[in-house]
């Protein structure tokens, strides 16, 4: 009899464990479709606040300088003993600023980003007294061209060509490429090298002569070919029996490709912003002449936390085509001017220096 009762009472104790368990099952997952609903509204919150954040930017592009801009906002590695802590100190910024002789910076965002992108870089750089305007290149940003219009190389960067052209002779600049935005300051570089002054390389595709944009990126992304062949980022603006116009990375993939440390608010402004990226100019052979391209000043900026443009990627760009200085910004992903904006300001602030 006693053991009788025994199992029953273990019976018993099993059915309570079981209606137990059964409850905590469904409070975890009470909790977790609250976690759930609570990350469906923070996401939203964010998307709202990055549109907001694009509305506004548009709205201050207004009142910047030139139609076509849009101002938003080392071999061995060099110190940066001589730069102040705090930027805002009125007295070292004059010394600073004083040092440096091209106080004019041209801003130039690369593949899929637009002059948004560049919100704390303008506004560092104009709280020192220099002077940024950023550009949106053709189909991107709040230019309103179909990407997939866009062909060629000169097509995409017309609004940099015409910023240079509209130079007054006496003035130069200091040109600041992102990414494949590399390819149009190389550009740049060939055909008004005497109104540049310098040209900043940001993780960005330095290509030598004869080279596609996309061949820097090819260790990263595979070949070209098979990229074309078959991906499910491509776009056929002109229908699918014709070649691919542009491609676009779905947003679980610029996450970590661009952004694995940048914070949530720039990465959903970006998530919000960015726009397809035309294949023409990114497959198209840049010619590179020595005596206009070769006697430039180039500086290159390499991201050590980049995984799009990988820090093996970026060292094989400067040995295979060296710049004159290079520097490096750790716990950086491929958009430095979201994740270490004060770091690379007093790169820029350092190269401007540079006599």
């Amino acid at each position: 009899m006693g053991n009788g009762f025994m199992c029953m009472a273990k019976k018993d104790s099993r059915g309570e464990n079981g209606r137990s368990g059964g409850g905590a099952v469904g409070s975890r997952s009470k909790r977790a479709e609250r976690s759930r609903r609570r990350s469906a509204m923070e996401e939203e919150l964010l998307q709202r606040q990055a549109l907001a954040m694009a509305i506004q930017q548009h709205q201050l592009s207004q009142r910047f300088e030139g139609s076509m801009s849009r101002r938003i906002g080392p071999t061995a590695s060099r110190r940066r003993n001589d730069l102040p802590e705090s930027l805002n100190d009125s007295k070292q910024s004059m010394e600073i600023l004083e040092k440096i002789k091209t106080k004019k910076f041209v801003l130039i965002h690369g593949e899929g980003f637009g002059a948004w992108c560049w919100y704390k870089t303008v506004a560092l750089l104009e709280e020192t007294g220099l002077h940024p305007t950023a550009l949106d290149l053709t189909g991107s940003g709040i230019d309103l061209t179909d990407t997939n219009s866009i062909t060629t190389l000169v097509e995409y960067s017309k609004p940099l060509i015409d910023y240079l052209q509209n130079l007054p002779d006496d003035e130069k600049v200091i040109l600041v490429g992102h990414s494949t935005g590399g390819a149009c300051i190389s550009y740049a570089l060939e055909h008004f090298s005497q109104r540049i002054a310098k040209a900043v390389f940001l993780c960005a595709t330095m290509i030598s002569d004869g080279q596609r944009p996309f061949d820097v990126f090819a260790e990263e992304l595979g070949s070209a070919e098979l990229l074309l062949q078959d991906s499910k980022f491509l776009v056929y603006g002109n229908g699918k029996d014709k070649p691919a116009t542009s491609f676009m990375f779905e947003k679980e993939q610029m996450r970590g490709l661009y952004f694995n440390q940048s914070p949530t608010k720039d990465m959903a402004l970006a998530m919000a912003s960015m726009r397809p990226i035309p294949l023409g100019p990114m497959m198209e052979k840049l010619s590179l002449t020595p005596e206009n391209y070769g006697t430039s000043r180039r500086f290159y900026v390499q991201t050590l936390d980049d995984n799009a443009l990988s820090p093996d990627a970026q060292e094989k760009i400067v040995r295979e085509n060296p710049p004159e200085g290079v520097f490096k910004i750790k716990g950086s992903d491929h958009c430095p001017f979201f994740s270490k904006p004060q770091s690379l300001h007093k790169i820029l602030l350092e190269i401007a220096q540079i006599q």
